[in-house]
């Protein structure tokens, strides 16, 4: 169950030092590559539809909202093997189905016939309208990109950090119009779009289990300020409570339940799963 930092669940713990070792110089990554998974990929899809329920209880379902939010464009940044995709498709995918079919569970199955849902708060996605469109994702990893094709048959660029930092973005070269079934995801790989589509700001960069990598604080600062002109939020997913990002980085520490700013030390709202993965919601000061 994944809850508030108010609601946490004590767990035990820690990545060895060889293993942070390892993630430190990106060793691990490299060695894994097209079969790299996340261990923790059932905390990161809670964090992820907890975010998204948010997102659209506030932004997406608002009486004015146009078709671009109904459309949120996600970039998936060091996005390993895809766990951020599939867990924000099948937040959508789960989302159509319940305006459909009332009585779906979290992981997007049918009830028996007169089963009820036992709702639990942030984890069933809401109700969304049977025309509501895809969101759009744009993924990178340098290192796990054969291993996100491989489980999202979606195409992954290969750009680094640095080059993210110095202006590069995946273009938008995947949106799916249907999904068949909630896992895996299957798409199409590219599809023509509008020029005001390809223009767009970016809605919401996610960044899991991999922004504590960056140890240099000058390349961590320059790569945040950077999204912050591109992207109004930013969704920090960790084992823990790193990286540290300072005021004047371009973002504002986001409360998702009041949502509203606060403190960049605040942890009260932070989304938490048992199994210790971190959630941090930032606004951008820039797009």
């Amino acid at each position: 169950m994944s809850r508030f930092r108010g609601e946490r669940v004590s767990s035990s713990g820690n990545i060895s030092s060889s293993m942070r070792d390892n993630y430190g110089e990106y060793g691990y990554y490299r060695r894994v590559g097209a079969t790299y998974k996340n261990p923790h990929f059932p905390g990161v899809k809670a964090c992820t539809f907890h975010w998204m329920n948010k997102w659209y209880e506030h932004e997406g379902n608002q009486p004015d909202a146009d078709a671009k939010l109904m459309s949120p464009l996600v970039f998936d940044m060091a996005c390993g093997s895809g766990e951020v995709t599939i867990s924000v498709l099948k937040w959508w995918h789960i989302g159509k189905l319940q305006s459909t079919s009332p009585n779906i569970n979290s992981s997007g199955s049918q009830l028996p016939s007169g089963q009820v849902q036992p709702r639990r708060k942030g984890i069933v996605p809401p109700s969304l309208p049977a025309d509501a469109h895809p969101p759009v994702i744009l993924a990178a990893d340098p290192y796990t990109s054969e291993a996100y094709r491989l489980r999202t048959s979606r195409l992954c660029s290969s750009l680094s950090f640095r080059e993210i930092a110095e202006g590069a973005v995946p273009p938008i070269a995947a949106a799916s119009n249907e999904i068949s079934s909630p896992s895996p995801v299957t798409t199409t790989d590219a599809e023509p779009h509008s020029s005001a589509v390809e223009k767009r700001p970016i809605d919401m960069v996610f960044c899991s289990f991999a922004l504590h990598l960056i140890e240099d604080p000058s390349e961590l600062f320059a790569l945040l300020w950077e999204l912050s002109t591109k992207s109004k939020w930013l969704i920090v997913i960790a084992p823990h409570k790193k990286p540290e990002i300072k005021e004047g980085w371009g973002w504002t520490k986001w409360d998702p339940v009041k949502w509203a700013p606060c403190q960049m030390l605040d942890q009260q709202n932070d989304i938490l799963h048992e199994s210790r993965v971190h959630c941090r919601i930032f606004r951008s000061h820039n797009a």
